[in-house]
């Protein structure tokens, strides 16, 4: 297998309600949660999974999540931790457009981008239950315009620089690097697994299950589409960890986080 390596990029913590992080299951009362990205390194290249949330923009739209980041949380100010760049990112893939998930993709213009093939048109024209999760449009020329919000794309901005590549079901990104369709939280969410050649593999549920809460008892999200897609895609990386003997990392829990590697501490 590769020698893969993957870096969790602190990205800050946001609030939430217990019973809209727990759907219809609470506890009640506020839940402050980390949100991160992934970096994987690759011998084909350095691949970004999801670029966290835009502190602004969450401030502007979404202040009841009471964001909290500093300048070394975000996406710019954790690669440099790194001794990295934007610019030496090779790939930037978007799990899915949830604005806690797009907040950096304006910094890496250059970089080729890649999500499922029904995230842009669902964005683009999301159900009004879904338009505060779909508020940052700053990651895609094409969402804003359709939805009448120009004004959050970055200065200089072009649909060039805001081109995906559109996959769907399960692709491999690189030897190692799987990414798992896992649908109910977004119409196009996706999971990854990342092997590596000397300890287990790692099955990071992104958005699929918020916390191991979550994924112990099938709780979606209160933010979902489809929460009968959400319980099957949660049983789904069950099998999968079974199978491999996967460790498995949940996309906001506070508990299991700080517990995971973090910053220039590596997964490899």
């Amino acid at each position: 297998m590769p020698d893969n390596k993957v870096y969790l990029l602190d990205g800050g913590t946001l609030v939430l309600d217990g019973f809209h992080i727990w759907w219809n299951k609470g506890p009640g009362g506020e839940v402050r949660f980390p949100v991160y990205s992934v970096l994987v390194e690759t011998p084909k290249g350095r691949f970004l999974v999801d670029t966290g949330f835009d502190y602004d923009h969450v401030q502007r739209a979404l202040a009841f999540e009471k964001p909290q980041q500093t300048q070394q949380q975000t996406i710019p100010g954790a690669l440099k931790l790194l001794g990295l760049e934007p610019k030496d990112i090779d790939v930037v893939f978007n799990s899915h457009f949830h604005f806690d998930h797009v907040g950096g993709n304006k910094f890496f213009p250059h970089a080729k981008k890649i999500c499922h093939k029904q995230e842009l048109p669902q964005a683009a024209d999301c159900e009004v239950f879904e338009a505060l999760g779909y508020s940052d449009l700053g990651f895609s020329t094409e969402v804003a315009e359709a939805r009448g919000a120009t004004d959050q794309l970055t200065a200089g901005q072009t649909a060039a620089n805001t081109k995906y590549d559109l996959i769907e079901g399960d692709v491999e990104l690189a030897p190692g690097v799987k990414l798992i369709y896992t649908p109910g939280h977004t119409i196009g969410h996706y999971s990854l697994l990342v092997e590596f050649d000397n300890r287990r593999p790692l099955l990071l549920t992104l958005d699929a299950a918020y916390t191991k809460k979550s994924y112990d008892h099938d709780i979606n999200a209160g933010f979902h589409i489809d929460p009968v897609a959400g319980v099957r895609s949660m049983r789904r990386l069950k099998q999968i960890e079974a199978d491999l003997d996967a460790e498995v990392l949940f996309s906001h829990d506070p508990e299991s986080f700080a517990n995971y590697r973090t910053g220039v501490n590596f997964y490899g």
